[in-house]
């Protein structure tokens, strides 16, 4: 099955920045309860020695998607550890309420471009569940930016281009509905555009099943790293693992000694 790059609602500037807000909030409760990124763990821990590093940048956060789990189970090994949450579209409420939850986290208020992080935004860069909001041309650049800042990078994916993976987003508004009364922080809001007006299920949905068709595969983040300038002086770890009855593609660059 080919990529295929449909919209996503998540990804339009006229979408609401209120419904984007309740998706990634969604996304982030989801990701915490279900223990989604376990695998992450040791691979986020090499990453960390790695780079010599005490920080994470994580780009595209949304709503923090679930580092708070991966945070409890980072410190247990890094007890300094500090992470920074950013993203195109900041979602400040969850941001601030991750916060709330663990003092090592921070966040940039400002809009973050993937593709061209500020210098001075130091420290192991992470992206879960967002490399596939890019379009080739634009995946590479955030890769290459990595590398042109001497930067160690790891991207985390939890579905892949499959038709296993397709099925299983189809039942997401079924987990929505469930999910939503005890998401936090709590809005009257969600409740009205989950069950009154059903706009966060199905956009949810659509977006899920895209996300799917979106993603890179092995072969292809492969193909990316190969067309970029110096990759040879970075390590790349690129693979797929068992998370649960589903998937997590990953990829993990860290520079050569």
């Amino acid at each position: 099955m080919g990529r295929v790059h449909l919209f996503e609602f998540e990804d339009q500037k006229w979408f609401p920045k209120f419904l984007r807000d309740y998706g990634t909030d969604f996304l982030q409760f989801l990701s915490n309860k279900t223990k989604l990124y376990r695998p992450a763990v040791s691979i986020l821990e090499k990453g960390l020695k790695a780079d010599g590093s005490n920080t994470i940048i994580d780009l595209g956060s949304g709503g923090g998607g679930g580092l708070l789990w991966l945070n409890s189970e980072l410190l247990k090994s890094h007890p300094d550890l500090k992470i920074v949450l950013t993203d195109y579209y900041p979602n400040l409420n969850a941001f601030e309420y991750t916060k709330k939850q663990a003092d090592n986290f921070e966040f940039i208020a400002t809009a973050i471009d993937a593709r061209k992080v500020p210098e001075s935004l130091k420290g192991l860069r992470t992206q879960f569940l967002s490399l596939h909001h890019f379009k080739p041309d634009d995946a590479k650049r955030i890769l290459q930016n990595a590398v042109d800042s001497n930067s160690a990078i790891g991207v985390f994916e939890a579905q892949e281009r499959s038709i296993p993976s397709i099925l299983a987003m189809l039942f997401s508004p079924i987990s929505v509905l469930f999910t939503t009364p005890f998401i936090r922080p709590f809005k009257i809001g969600r409740l009205i555009f989950t069950y009154l007006i059903p706009v966060v299920p199905l956009f949810v949905l659509w977006d899920g099943v895209v996300s799917s068709l979106r993603t890179y595969s092995v072969k292809e983040m492969k193909a990316l790293v190969n067309s970029l300038e110096n990759h040879d002086a970075y390590n790349w770890e690129i693979d797929r693992v068992k998370s649960g009855p589903g998937v997590i593609l990953y990829l993990l660059a860290t520079k050569k000694n």
